[in-house]
């Protein structure tokens, strides 16, 4: 017989008990998980789920039979953001194992994605046996079928899967419409891959973390939600900015010039829009949380020297190529990137400076009030 009391846990990593049952998590107990169990099938009796809550009561009475301390849970993440639904587990998790004291766990889960969970239980308590549900199914044309058509009415997959579809086909239409079928394929097979890149390196995930943070800034009253749409606006005006340019600049030159030229007109509206919204930050961070101030002070020097370094080398760059109607010369240019770069340099070492100063108040002043407490 197992020595302390354990606990069979059945995970439910993309929170199907909530987004379709409306049942909250973490499920503690055989009735509450019954409960539950029952309530999502009612909702979707085709949910493999069901059967992982259902596995897991079976255990749990199989080893209350034998004699063994045992209890059942159910803890549940997020539909829709798998690193918040994961935080989600393990702050629900280490609830269950207040609330139980167990001293290990058995983990139930209905497929592979539910298992990347494993470390996040593990950290809690010891894991002694991991259980899949596998749900028999018909391996015929139908099943098949079937499946493709649950995997496409689930809205993560169907973001991943339809969407570059969608819009390959509408390129694809659209290059026809203006009679340039030729670059039809071009087109197509680029946006596929800005696509792929923008999923592959993660930049949803910005966007996400970025309408997250201004849900927050609004939700708490907190002044970098006005700072956060004016930085939206000053991007918006930076690429029209930057289009403009090319429009006015066009002729037949390369990719990398036309990237260049479109940075000439956008880079410094885009530096304006992170400086002011990275002030909100540094405003909210000193009423709010001081102890953060000195890591997002430099955010707004480093943003600006960024943005001064780069507009003078895209001035420079396009006035080495003889951009017709450019308004610099390769002399001007040559000198607009040097006070560029030294300017940028003084800037970011001002932030730095300013960030030296500021650790050493704050440091000053949690010395004085040990100093108080003592």
């Amino acid at each position: 017989m197992y020595q302390g009391r354990t606990l069979v846990l059945s995970v439910d990593r993309d929170d199907d008990i909530g987004f379709k049952a409306n049942v909250q998590s973490p499920v503690i107990g055989r009735e509450a998980c019954l409960q539950a169990a029952n309530s999502l099938g009612l909702a979707d009796p085709e949910d493999s789920d069901v059967n992982a809550i259902f596995q897991a009561i079976k255990i749990y009475d199989e080893l209350l039979a034998r004699g063994e301390e045992v209890e059942v849970a159910v803890v549940a993440g997020n539909h829709m953001h798998m690193i918040e639904g994961d935080r989600r587990i393990a702050a629900s998790l280490s609830t269950v194992v207040k609330e139980t004291g167990a001293s290990n766990c058995i983990v139930v889960t209905d497929g592979a994605e539910d298992e990347f969970v494993i470390p996040i239980v593990q950290s809690n308590l010891p894991v002694s046996s991991i259980r899949r549900v596998v749900v028999s199914q018909m391996p015929n044309l139908e099943g098949t079928y079937y499946i493709i058509k649950k995997l496409l009415n689930d809205p993560k997959v169907a973001r991943l899967v339809l969407v570059p579809l969608g819009l390959a086909m509408l390129l694809w239409g659209v290059a026809y419409l203006v009679d340039r079928p030729q670059i039809a394929t071009f087109i197509v097979v680029g946006a596929i891959g800005i696509y792929l890149l923008y999923r592959g390196l993660g930049v949803d995930e910005i966007f996400e973390g970025f309408a997250h943070a201004l849900r927050t800034s609004l939700t708490r009253g907190k002044f970098s939600f006005i700072t956060y749409i004016a930085g939206i606006l000053l991007v918006i005006v930076g690429v029209i900015m930057g289009l403009m340019n090319l429009l006015v600049y066009y002729a037949e030159i390369g990719l990398l010039l036309y990237f260049l030229i479109f940075m000439y007109g956008a880079v410094l509206w885009l530096a304006l829009a992170g400086i002011v919204s990275s002030i909100g930050i540094i405003i909210d961070n000193y009423f709010y949380d001081r102890i953060g101030l000195a890591k997002v002070i430099v955010f707004p020097f480093f943003i600006g020297a960024v943005g001064l370094i780069t507009y003078g080398a895209c001035i420079y760059a396009i006035s080495m190529n003889n951009i017709p109607d450019f308004p610099y010369t390769t002399s001007t240019a040559l000198q607009l990137i040097f006070y560029g770069t030294i300017g940028g340099l003084i800037c970011a070492l001002s932030g730095i400076g300013i960030q030296y100063m500021v650790n050493k108040y704050l440091a000053s002043q949690s010395t004085g009030e040990i100093i108080e407490l003592v």
